[in-house]
């Protein structure tokens, strides 16, 4: 499976895949899957203010729109982190 063997590779750590997931899918505006993968960040070591800087960061690349809802679902995402 795709996504297993990806994730598997250690030519990048899962905290770093998390990173790198979380501001892709901040960057295309993919944010029916965003929330899944801030828990998986969280769960792989991130930590939430890793994760608002990386989405903060992102919206000079991606647009103050899409990281702000961005932010609207790391809000309930991050809720109780």
């Amino acid at each position: 499976m795709l996504f297993g063997d990806v994730w598997a590779d250690n030519a990048l750590s899962p905290r770093d895949r998390s990173l790198v997931t979380i501001a892709t899918l901040v960057g295309l505006y993919r944010h029916n899957e965003l929330g899944f993968h801030l828990g998986e960040g969280l769960e792989n070591g991130l930590t939430r203010n890793e994760i608002v800087a990386a989405i903060t960061h992102t919206a000079f690349d991606a647009s103050w729109p899409t990281a702000m809802a961005a932010v609207n679902v790391a809000r309930d995402a991050l809720k109780d982190a």
